[in-house]
Parts: C-alpha cells; structure tokens; sequence
C-alpha cells in the first residue's frame, strides 16, 4: 500500500471552508495567504466530531502534501461565517440577548433535518418536547447540515412557537470548551 503523505510538511493553515458537500464526503478550504485550494474530507471533518460544515465558515487546520496538492489531515477549530447575509429570526428577535446567551448548552439528538425545508428537530435528553432547529441556527453555528441520530450540545429557549435551538455544538466540541 502507497502512502502519499508528507509528513516532514505538515503545517497549521488558516482560512475559510470554500464548499462543503456531505453527500460527497468531501469539500475544499481556501487559505487566508492564499494558493491552491486545500482538500477537506469528511472523515477529518468526523474526527473533529462534525457531519458537516457550512460554507464560509472560518477554519484552522493541519494541512499535508500529497502527489494531488494539499489536504487537510486535522481540524484544529471552526468558527462561524464573520458575516451573515441571512434574515433575522423573528421567533427569537424580541428576545434579551443576555437571556440567550445565559440559556445552558443541554446534551440532544437529531430527531430529523431537512436541509430544503430549511429545519429540523431534536430531543434534549430527559425531556419530551421537541426542539425546533432552523437552518439559519446551524449556519450561525458553523454547520450546514445534521443526520437523524447526531449528538449535539443546543441552547434552547422558549420562543413564540414554542422551544428553538439559539445554537448548536457538535457533541465533542461542547464537551471540550
């Protein structure tokens, strides 16, 4: 078996998640110094506790040659995109901005998310309700997407129509914040 990694060029790149598509398990990382786009797999993405991750979002990673170009070998952290083109949420626009951001990170699942609806729900743990996730959350959040069953960290508030996510965390990047 051929292994085409460099190891002796590994280095700590900073840039911003050009595209992302879970369905193909794959994706590319434009670098803030600029050069040649840089391979996002989906199995680093996993390996950061992640299923998905939205376009624009900022990004530092460990990147290595191969014989193809670059790639991205570890995730070292994601953030949001800086800016948002998107429409405010209504239901939760009225709301202190303290109170959101006091409301506690509570361990769910994924019920089901339907990225062209634009929603989805999840359960938090020990309760019956459901929780509404709007698309627009998981974008603020750094996630583009969520599969039926995922581990999250969510805060949630009660809104106009009842309880909404205000963020959402892949599971193992709550656990080590």
């Amino acid at each position: 078996m051929k292994h085409d990694l460099n190891f002796d060029d590994q280095r700590t790149i900073t840039g911003t998640v050009k595209w992302f598509d879970p369905g193909k398990g794959f994706g590319f990382v434009v670098a803030d110094a600029g050069g040649p786009d840089i391979l996002l797999h989906a199995n680093v993405l996993r390996n950061f506790g992640q299923n998905s991750v939205t376009d624009g979002a900022r990004i530092d990673i460990a990147v290595q040659s191969t014989e193809r170009g670059k790639q991205a070998v570890q995730i070292l952290s994601i953030a949001p995109p800086e800016e948002s083109s998107s429409q405010p949420l209504s239901d939760v626009d009225e709301i202190d901005d303290d109170i959101l951001a006091a409301a506690p990170l509570e361990a769910a699942r994924v019920k089901w998310f339907d990225k062209v609806k634009g929603f989805g729900f999840a359960n938090v743990f020990g309760r019956r309700e459901d929780v509404f996730v709007h698309i627009e959350v998981l974008r603020r959040s750094g996630l583009a997407d969520l599969q039926p069953g995922e581990a999250l960290a969510i805060r949630v508030v009660d809104g106009k129509r009842g309880r909404m996510a205000t963020e959402v965390s892949a599971w193992e990047t709550a656990v080590s914040e």
